[in-house]
């Protein structure tokens, strides 16, 4: 098919288990605090399927803590600075997204990121990996007044693009990120590549797709 030819307005990416692989240093951080609590480390292949649910998860996971519970805020902030002093030293892009991000700008197809990682965590590693001055957009989860599932932060990025939502696709490695897309209007495929969990089940979140691979993306909005 001719590259230019696509009928794609714009992807979108979820950050962490879709375009970058953050689970080392996210584990790492989780790590050093349950140390500093004089607590046994957990293994990362335990961690690794919670990262994409972020802080709140991995506290629950190393803690056995939810929102609310005494201790809880003071943990997760602890967490938040300590992965904040180490952004990148293992993260790094999904293997193939760099290729699948070349065949996009070749295509004339923008593209963003839609996360829930707070902006100053999420603006700073964008820069370190190198991709934020290629981004289109970048819609963190205290961009908009509400954060996935809720559509506003994948609304507001099409609006940022300048694209209509039902041209444009949705990558995420969470129900959450599915449920976000489909409210949106967006296409929406699934990075079974990313942190799912043992009682995930993806075929049942309703996408248009299930990838295992990045650069499965290309052949979807070339279809």
């Amino acid at each position: 098919m001719n590259p230019c030819a696509t009928a794609a307005a714009a992807v979108l990416f979820d950050l962490d288990g879709t375009f970058a692989d953050t689970a080392p240093d996210m584990a790492r951080a989780l790590n050093r605090l349950l140390r500093a609590e004089g607590r046994a480390p957990l293994p990362f292949a335990r961690i690794r399927p919670h990262v994409s649910h972020g802080g709140r998860a991995l506290i629950g996971l190393g803690f056995g803590l939810q929102p609310g519970d005494p201790d809880y805020e003071q943990l997760r902030q602890q967490f938040l600075h300590l992965y904040s002093d180490d952004l990148a030293r293992d993260t790094q892009l999904f293997p193939g997204m760099a290729e699948l991000l070349a065949g996009l700008e070749q295509r004339a197809v923008p593209w963003g990121i839609v996360t829930n990682k707070p902006g100053w965590l999420t603006e700073p590693l964008l820069r370190l990996l190198g991709w934020s001055e290629r981004a289109a957009c970048v819609v963190s989860g205290d961009t908009t007044p509400n954060a996935k599932p809720h559509p506003e932060p994948l609304l507001h990025a099409c609006r940022q693009m300048g694209v209509v939502p039902e041209r444009s696709w949705y990558v995420g490695d969470a129900e959450r990120d599915i449920a976000a897309g489909r409210a949106a209007g967006t296409r929406t495929l699934i990075a079974l590549f990313g942190y799912l969990r043992e009682t995930d089940e993806p075929a049942r979140w309703g996408a248009d797709g299930l990838i295992a691979r990045p650069l499965d993306v290309l052949d979807w909005i070339d279809r």
